[in-house]
């Protein structure tokens, strides 16, 4: 049994109100040097070039989605508690696991968020076992605890944890992560698409023995909890310029790594303008979880503030675009007019900008709901309700609305280019090359000219 504080902390919190710190673990883990690091990387990457109010860290998700957990099992603990094995209700040793994988489950997150991951392959969720079970002030929190202590908290992150209701209050479909990040980030954004009844939803979770469940005078709250997700994701998530912000960033990054590989190639002297925090990434030496964890948002700025005066023309043009706000343009593209994009690249080549990094082809996916499918690639767990004669139902099957966005994919395909491209100029060639480009789209959408 963890010690409790002898005086509750807590953490003043503009979507919770409060977050309430009772057990030493938790504020243990708080303190420790691998969690104090998410202060200085932002949960929305680049989106406060687009939304400027989106300055919140991973460190106020994770607490967020804590406090979340907390609320949970308190309330599982109150009304659910397990009388005897297997009766699929609310174990109380479970509390601490829960709350401190709730806490813990962003832990590996790179710079820049999803933007790192997608630029140096890394996966948060492995890093963040990595952090738990490596030579970290964390794990030695953990286990200090219990020895499996941290292998436990690993496998609720992994999936593999034998309780699914301790899984999949931490990832499922309907999730404290979730939860937290959608009002967290509709609040820091400014705009309403991600409010719901989080109170309500609360109020009517249920354990079960297949995991979670939910009363079904509940429906009409997780049923907008839904709907909220999936108008975050076209709405905020998927915003072309944030987007054109993070091509711009892998694009200069990607542009680093080159000039990296040359330079050891050529055996040049200048080999060192990434510098030692950086360089494990740009060099191809396997990235430590130290090495890793010396990485915030921070690091990367002071950097590409540096890059600006690069003799490289690419990588200092691409610098000042990022810390200038100057994202690329973008238009829609689809199956019919794809065919048209190497004609584009070629005009944007044409008009003296390298495609390669110039021009991006991006695709925003997401999947707002979907079933149970045992056959996927990755299986979700569908949000059941419990009717008043006991019986369980999946929630499309109640709600029409649900129904209607159930496994239908939200996709949104754009093709990315220099702002230039659409502006004329004293220049003839330029000009001609303006009026080329600007056949080839009407009303923000990449169209086939006119034979």
């Amino acid at each position: 049994m963890t010690e409790k504080l002898q005086h509750e902390k807590v953490l003043r919190d503009p979507i919770h109100n409060f977050i309430h710190v009772q057990d030493q673990l938790v504020l243990d883990l708080i303190n420790t040097p691998e969690f104090q690091r998410l202060r200085r990387v932002h949960q929305l990457g680049i989106a406060s070039s687009v939304f400027h109010g989106a300055e919140h860290s991973r460190f106020g998700h994770c607490v967020g989605a804590y406090e979340l957990a907390r609320r949970v099992t308190d309330h599982f603990e109150k009304y659910y508690r397990s009388q005897e094995a297997g009766d699929g209700l609310w174990n109380p040793e479970e509390r601490m696991l829960t709350i401190v994988s709730a806490l813990l489950h962003d832990l590996g997150h790179g710079a820049f968020s999803h933007t790192f991951e997608h630029l140096f392959n890394t996966d948060h969720e492995a890093m963040t076992r990595n952090i738990i079970m490596g030579d970290t002030e964390i794990n030695r929190v953990l286990s200090a605890y219990s020895p499996e202590f941290p292998n436990k908290v690993a496998s609720v992150i992994a999936k593999t944890y034998s309780n699914p209701q301790v899984v999949q209050l931490i990832s499922s479909q309907l999730d404290v992560d979730r939860m937290d990040y959608l009002l967290r980030d509709a609040y820091y954004t400014g705009t309403k698409y991600g409010e719901f009844d989080i109170d309500r939803i609360l109020q009517m979770m249920r354990p079960s023995k297949n995991g979670i469940t939910f009363d079904i005078r509940g429906m009409h709250a997780v049923e907008e909890y839904i709907v909220s997700r999936y108008q975050m994701y076209l709405q905020v998530y998927f915003h072309p310029v944030s987007r054109g912000m993070e091509v711009i960033l892998e694009h200069l990054l990607r542009r680093v790594q080159e000039l990296q590989i040359q330079a050891q190639r050529n055996d040049w002297n200048e080999t060192d303008f990434v510098g030692p925090l950086l360089a494990p990434l740009f060099t191809g030496e396997e990235l430590t979880v130290h090495d890793y964890l010396r990485i915030d948002d921070h690091v990367f700025m002071a950097y590409i503030n540096m890059w600006q005066d690069h003799p490289d023309p690419i990588l200092s043009d691409l610098s000042q675009r990022f810390l200038n706000r100057r994202p690329l343009k973008s238009i829609q593209i689809n199956p019919q007019t794809d065919q048209y994009l190497d004609q584009l690249e070629n005009l944007v080549r044409d008009a003296g900008f390298d495609p390669e990094y110039y021009t991006a082809r991006n695709d925003a996916v997401d999947l707002p709901y979907d079933d149970y499918n045992p056959l996927a690639k990755k299986p979700r767990t569908q949000i059941d309700f419990v009717l008043e004669d006991g019986s369980h139902r999946e929630l499309s099957e109640l709600s029409a609305l649900v129904a209607a966005i159930k496994g239908r994919a939200s996709v949104d395909q754009r093709f990315f280019f220099p702002k230039e491209m659409l502006k004329t100029g004293p220049d003839e060639l330029f000009a001609q090359l303006h009026r080329d480009f600007r056949s080839y789209i009407k009303n923000d959408t990449l169209t086939p000219p006119d034979k």
